[in-house]
């Protein structure tokens, strides 16, 4: 996703609660789960396929 993108996106999507002191456990960056869909729907390769340098497929997926 490009930074453009991004701009874009980013204030579309709500602040995740670890990020707002409002508890929870830290994650993976919105902009990279983005980019991971994307990579999934572009590609049309399977979860556990995707690239190491995406957060891990189950993350991703919801799993």
């Amino acid at each position: 996703m490009s930074d453009e993108e991004w701009a874009v996106v980013r204030n579309l999507l709500p602040v995740p609660g670890w990020l707002a002191s409002r508890g929870g456990r830290p994650g993976h960056c919105h902009r990279q789960m983005i980019d991971a869909v994307r990579c999934l729907v572009d590609n049309g390769i399977k979860w556990r396929a995707m690239p190491s340098d995406l957060p891990p497929w189950s993350r991703a997926a919801g799993q």
